[in-house]
Order: structure tokens, then sequence, then C-alpha cells
């Protein structure tokens, strides 16, 4: 019996210092715009919507009628998080002069969603839509900043389960606590893009190095 024992305890030893059996490693951070993530990406199929293209480390959406629409379709395949994470991300408006990055993401669960409008209203408004029912021009993270076509602005946006935070170029311009708020869309067809995906309004936007981080 002892002997027994000894050959189980001396195999379970030997099979945990076989290189070849690895520990599964949870990822931290994805590359969106990967060669290998290119195929997951679609338009979001909504009417009248211009031309988009994704290559490798860019996304390009052309001015709809009015709006245009990429969706990512493989976040909950992929095991991207839901909460505690951060979207980084390069952004310019080549031309027009409405929202050229709208992304929506998903918070807490994949069935509620949000969306970071970078442009919206006249050129100039940064905010969240929606918070308890009113879109980014009603809320309190409605800011005004002005914004240079032909320019690339950096922006990331942390997701966490009580709180949204965002900073343009380093600057912190979106702080605001979600803890107890409903969060929802904008009722129409930014609805298509959920649960993650781009957006522009009569606007050519382009973006790039587009990274998904896991935050401690």
């Amino acid at each position: 019996m002892y002997l027994r024992c000894f050959l189980l305890v001396l195999s379970l030893a030997l099979v945990s210092c076989d290189p070849m059996t690895k520990p599964q490693v949870e990822l931290k951070q994805w590359d969106l715009l990967a060669p290998d993530q290119l195929l997951h990406w679609a338009p979001a199929g909504i009417p009248d919507e211009g031309r988009t293209s994704v290559t490798a480390n860019e996304a390009v959406l052309e001015p709809g009628g009015p709006l245009t629409g990429l969706r990512f379709e493989n976040w909950q395949q992929a095991g991207l998080p839901v909460c505690d994470y951060a979207i980084r991300f390069e952004a310019t408006r080549v031309e027009g002069s409405d929202f050229f990055a709208a992304v929506t993401f998903p918070v807490r669960s994949l069935d509620t969603c949000a969306t970071l409008v970078i442009g919206g209203w006249g050129g100039g408004l940064v905010g969240i839509s929606s918070i308890d029912g009113q879109d980014a021009s009603e809320n309190a993270t409605r800011g005004e900043h002005r914004f240079e076509n032909g320019k690339a602005y950096r922006f990331r946006l942390e997701v966490r389960e009580d709180e949204l935070k965002a900073w343009l170029d380093d600057r912190l311009v979106i702080n605001t606590s979600i803890k107890g708020r409903t969060l929802s869309l904008r009722p129409g067809y930014i609805e298509k893009c959920a649960p993650f995906g781009l957006a522009t309004y009569s606007t050519t936007g382009h973006i790039r190095h587009l990274k998904i981080e896991r935050l401690k």
C-alpha cells in the first residue's frame, strides 16, 4: 500500500515537472486591429452607412447617411472583459464636422452597453451616452473640446464596476460614478454596434492602435 502511494505521488510530481505541461495564462491585453483579428470586424448593418475598411492597425469609416458603423463580433468568444478593463486608441477626423470616433462598449455584461462619443453635436462634444436615459449632450459627462481635422488624438477609457474615466491626450476629461445608475445606448442605429463597435456621423474617421487591457 505504501509503495502504491509513493508511486502515485512520484507520478504526480513528474507530471508537474514536465516542461510540456504549461499553466494556462490569462490574457491581459488584446490588439483588436492585429492581423489575426481583422476577420472579426464587420459593417454594423446600418441603412445607408458609408464604406468601411479594416486593415492592420487601422479602421476607416467614411460618411454615411448619416451614420456609419463597424462591429467587432468576437468579444465573448475571445474572452474579452466586460468590467475592469481599459480601451486605448488613436482617432483622427479626416473630414466632416461631427463625431469621428463613437466607441460602443460593454459595461458589467454584454447586455449593458454605452457609447463614448468623440466630436459629436457640432464637432466638439465628448461624453457618455447614455446614463439614466440622458445622452452625452445632457448628462454630467459632457465636455467641449476643439478637434482639428487631420490631427490625431489619443484616448483612454477605463470601465469599472462603479465608475467610468476617460482621458484625451493624457488629460482626464470624464470621471463619473455609475454606481446605482442605469447605462444604455441612445435609441437608434448605434445599437447595431453593440456590444463593441465604432461609428462616425457624416464624417470620415480613422482609428488606430485599438487595444483592450485588463485592469487589476
